[in-house]
């Protein structure tokens, strides 16, 4: 029997490429660079790469969001899910959280419906096709992967066939104690080498290995899709973001959104080197002003006539073309450049605080890339494209003034803003998100000293992703005079209900199947749902309302549920 200790040490080895000889001598060479001070952008000089700048519901973003549509049918997708929710307050896997209180859908369910409303949409578009499942693989790790199952499984994959969801679990690496590499041991047990996450990097070696970007080729799929766990916005953006991809026919196209200058998100970059080398990256905020100071930029990092930086924001979310994706992991193995970041006890850089790491990112594959490799970027309106959920309530009370929180709380607003405005934008002469008769009863929320006002811009309006998986699907659904005050709430689950002439100033919940058609409209007025101050230290409360600092009291409400197949009618 091999005992334990072994087994640990075979395991370090085997799931990093090239094994941990390899991971020695790639660690001694960043180590001895990080004590140098060696900058790894020396020689390189930064300009602004081409991309795609898209403004939601004109015909451009219509067509390419089209197009993407179109190309759904050959396309998956990956969901990097390694991560717990401790650093929100959160103790469950983040895919688990609530994307938003008025209907409760988590994260992951979120993700899943759009998926299959994109699936279904891409089918009904592509003429004489057959309909094909869109493959959906979640990076998990140690952490997150019990979870992860036990929440697909408890919940019938939410509707998803559990043969199109994959998991893959990523292993953890070896610390370092020193400079020369030295393994860190556990110190309760010298046999036990520390490990900690290599980062989002290893999705790449993962699927590689896995075998399955070889099945999906073979399948006739063209498209990997990359995405983060907690962004309840991104799906409004993809499909335009994908149709950019295909017209472009970009190898790598990076989703972003326009960035303040010195804003604390990195900016996408062509950077030049002094012997011709090129590459298309994310360059971290920290590290673009002293680039751009250091090669003939004396202002640095500074908004353009347009109020932005000409540099676009990153938002990890990538689009990869699936054979020239193949033949770069062939040559790499899936292995993604690496960096150390050693927190040093002094100046002499000779020892550390604690052990340290080799890290990677995701979004740093195009580093390896030739000239010839197509690498652009789609920007979108941030309101429409990027809402993450990162900080607790403490640390959002600290972002400075102007800046976004990307808290649970403005996740939600982001959210029904959004819906709101993609109905708004739609029906231009409605009232969706304001109504001068409500401006007086509009709802402040005071969470960790930060003030939210569920008035001025917002209505928490949730539309399920069935009801339409492209701006045109959605607005389709809606006709006639329709308004919905600021203290209304409008809740829609399912793909086939209209909105024609509706008034609403209060609560509206509808419900149906799939084969269920509802025509809703005439005029719903009641007391509505309140949001009701939470404080985030009450321990008596669910940790997924604390961290948003308000609960939904539903005073009042019309709900109308349709469970057989049809055609129906509430006028109200």
């Amino acid at each position: 029997m091999i005992p334990s200790r072994w087994v640990h040490v075979a395991r370090l080895n085997s799931s990093y490429p090239g094994g941990l000889a390899s991971y020695i001598n790639t660690a001694r060479e960043l180590l001895a660079d990080s004590k140098a001070g060696k900058n790894p952008f020396d020689g390189f000089t930064p300009s602004v790469p081409s991309g795609e700048s898209l403004t939601f519901g004109d015909n451009n973003f219509v067509q390419f969001e089209e197009t993407g549509v179109r190309e759904m049918q050959n396309a998956a997708f990956v969901l990097v899910a390694g991560g717990l929710g401790e650093r929100l307050g959160y103790n469950g896997i983040k895919v688990a959280l609530p994307r938003e209180s008025s209907s409760g859908t988590c994260y992951l369910q979120h993700y899943i419906e759009s998926i299959l409303a994109l699936q279904d949409a891409s089918s009904r578009l592509v003429e004489g096709g057959s309909p094909k499942q869109i493959p959906f693989v979640i990076m998990t790790s140690d952490d997150t992967h019990a979870r992860t199952l036990e929440l697909l499984e408890s919940n019938s994959y939410f509707g998803m066939n559990p043969t199109q969801v994959k998991l893959l679990k990523q292993e953890k690496v070896a610390c370092l104690d020193d400079n020369v590499a030295r393994l860190a041991v556990d110190p309760r047990n010298k046999y036990v080498i520390q490990t900690k996450p290599h980062g989002h990097g290893d999705v790449h070696s993962l699927l590689y290995s896995s075998g399955l970007l070889n099945l999906w080729r073979h399948a006739g799929l063209r498209w990997v899709l990359f995405f983060q766990d907690t962004n309840g916005l991104l799906f409004k953006a993809i499909p335009a973001a994908l149709g950019v991809s295909a017209t472009k026919q970009y190898h790598v196209n990076s989703l972003a959104v326009p960035r303040k200058a010195k804003e604390a998100i990195g900016g996408i970059a062509k950077l030049t080197h002094a012997d011709g080398r090129t590459m298309v990256i994310n360059v971290e905020y920290n590290q673009l002003d002293p680039l751009l100071r250091a090669t003939g930029y004396p202002d640095g990092d500074v908004n353009c006539e347009t109020g932005y930086s000409p540099f676009p924001g990153n938002i990890n979310q990538l689009i990869l073309e699936l054979g020239p994706y193949i033949e770069e992991l062939t040559k790499t193995g899936g292995a993604i450049q690496e960096f150390v970041n050693p927190k040093y006890k002094d100046a002499s850089k000779t020892s550390f605080k604690s052990s340290t790491r080799l890290e990677c990112m995701m979004q740093d594959y195009p580093k390896t890339l030739p000239p010839t490799a197509r690498v652009g970027f789609t920007v979108m309106d941030i309101w429409l494209a990027y809402a993450p959920v990162k900080n607790n309530p403490e640390d959002a009370a600290k972002v400075p003034k102007g800046n976004p929180y990307h808290s649970a709380t403005s996740g939600e607003m982001a959210v029904y803003r959004a819906n709101s405005l993609i109905l708004k934008k739609r029906y231009y002469n409605g009232k969706f998100g304001f109504d001068s008769i409500s401006q007086n009863n509009s709802t402040a929320l005071m969470v960790a000293g930060v003030q939210w006002t569920r008035g001025g811009s917002v209505a928490p309006c949730h539309l399920e992703a069935q009801m339409g998986a492209d701006f045109p699907d959605v607005t389709s659904k809606v006709s006639g005079s329709c308004s919905i005050s600021q203290k209304s709430t409008l809740v829609i689950n399912g793909s086939n209900i209209f909105l024609e002439d509706l008034s609403l100033d209060g609560a509206l919940v509808i419900n149906s199947v799939i084969d269920a058609e509802v025509k809703v409209g005439g005029s719903v007025q009641n007391k509505g749902w309140i949001l009701e101050n939470v404080d985030y230290k009450d321990t008596s409360a669910p940790e997924e309302v604390r961290i948003r600092g308000f609960r939904i009291n539903k005073v009042e409400q019309l709900e109308k549920t349709y469970n057989e197949p049809g055609n129906f009618c509430l006028k109200a």
